[in-house]
């Protein structure tokens, strides 16, 4: 059986039972010192019989009688009176075990009703405590420590030796699945909608240019070849020159009046960028054509590889990152933290989320913790000594249970008096 030491406020309860224990004893002695007074007081001469003295002594007889009723019932719910087994006496050491299963049902059952969870629930603003403890430095402090000691442990379950692939056959699926069409489409619609387009289209006519200009000697030489192949060497010598020489001033001129931002050229490349979006919105066998590319491109040995290296590299830049306490990690969650609590104390959707997720939380789990309460409860008690759950259970009751046996003794007193004069005026001189 589970025993523990006395606390100070079991020692000052105990104090506080003696004294009251000792007044209610006091008045018992009391009522038969004054029944033995009542008798011997005439025998003694010091007063005469009468009815006022038969009256007290009545009074006195009742009041010894309901004392000593009162505090055998007092005594026997913890034990036996005067160490005596009677019978249905010690009851609550006997029934500790129904006891402690009645006590975690009714704790269960009767505290925490779904009722009593809600209207607590409803006084505790949730909400507000996260913001304070994530505003508390040394609660984020912890929490941020407690992360960047976890992440090595996190990077590990993620790779296993296959993150790089993992990742490379989930994207195409987190981007949508099979069907990349739409996806692919509203992208390149994003784009020209932000004229991103023009600068595609810009970035390649420089490089053209560049082009041109690098290798102006060997197109020109290239085109010079071509006239006297269909011209004839005299031809070529002649004009091939001067045919070169205008092809490339003729290209650079076209290059040129491209590049304005609001050529008609460029205004012509937007129509038919927009062109090629629709089709692949409304056509469905462009849209699989280019479904079926970016799934190739994606799912392709190089670009796996590529994945693969990219993996290492972030790995390898996270885990240098956390062993540094002021790093970028260890900043980045700071300022979720601090932005979490700033949007707890003031986002009133998120607070309302928060309540609302904790009531679904703590509701759906109320009916298992309510069994393994009871069952708690129980278990605790059945492992209380005997003597000890009755010592415990007498500490906190046994003050008010005193004054069922003051009220038992006076009460007693009253009725016996009263009961006396009663039938002393309905039966004459010898009611008793």
């Amino acid at each position: 059986m589970t025993s523990y030491p006395e606390s100070d406020a079991d020692k000052a309860a105990r104090q506080t039972l003696k004294r009251y224990q000792r007044g209610a004893t006091g008045l018992l002695v009391f009522m038969g010192g004054l029944t033995v007074a009542g008798y011997a007081a005439p025998a003694a001469g010091w007063v005469k019989d009468g009815f006022w003295l038969e009256m007290l002594r009545a009074g006195a007889r009742a009041g010894v009688v309901g004392g000593l009723a009162d505090w055998f019932a007092v005594v026997a719910l913890f034990r036996h009176p005067l160490g005596i087994p009677i019978p249905h006496t010690a009851i609550l050491p006997a029934q500790k075990e129904r006891l402690g299963r009645a006590l975690g049902r009714f704790v269960s059952g009767q505290v925490f009703t779904e009722k009593e969870v809600s209207r607590v629930l409803a006084q505790v603003d949730l909400p507000t405590f996260l913001a304070n403890m994530m505003d508390d430095p040394a609660t984020r402090e912890t929490i941020t420590r407690s992360l960047l000691s976890s992440m090595p442990q996190m990077l590990d379950r993620l790779e296993d030796g296959r993150a790089s692939t993992a990742i490379s056959k989930a994207l195409p699926r987190l981007l949508g699945g099979n069907n990349l069409a739409p996806i692919v489409a509203k992208a390149l619609r994003s784009l020209v909608d932000d004229d991103r387009h023009q600068e595609v289209l810009s970035y390649f006519l420089s490089q053209i240019k560049d082009g041109l200009q690098a290798k102006e000697g060997a197109l020109r030489s290239m085109i010079e070849d071509r006239v006297r192949e269909q011209g004839g060497r005299i031809l070529g010598w002649a004009i091939g020159g001067s045919i070169a020489t205008r092809v490339l001033m003729a290209a650079s001129k076209e290059l040129e009046r491209v590049d304005p931002q609001n050529s008609s050229l460029r205004e012509g490349f937007t129509t038919w960028v927009r062109g090629q979006i629709d089709r692949i919105e409304t056509d469905p066998e462009r849209g699989a054509e280019i479904s079926q590319t970016v799934m190739g491109v994606l799912s392709h040995e190089s670009v796996t590889v590529w994945w693969g290296d990219i993996w290492q590299r972030f790995r390898r830049m996270v885990e240098a990152d956390v062993e540094d306490p002021d790093g970028r990690i260890a900043s980045v969650i700071q300022e979720v933290l601090a932005g979490m609590a700033q949007q707890a104390r003031h986002d009133a959707v998120l607070r309302h989320k928060i309540m609302e997720s904790v009531n679904k939380a703590v509701f759906k789990a109320l009916p298992f913790v309510r069994e393994q309460m009871a069952d708690f409860i129980a278990k605790v008690v059945a492992g209380w000594d005997a003597v000890q759950i009755a010592e415990k259970l007498e500490l906190r009751v046994g003050k008010d249970l005193q004054f069922v046996r003051f009220n038992g003794t006076l009460v007693g007193f009253g009725v016996g008096a009263l009961l006396f004069a009663i039938l002393r005026g309905l039966f004459g001189i010898n009611a008793q």
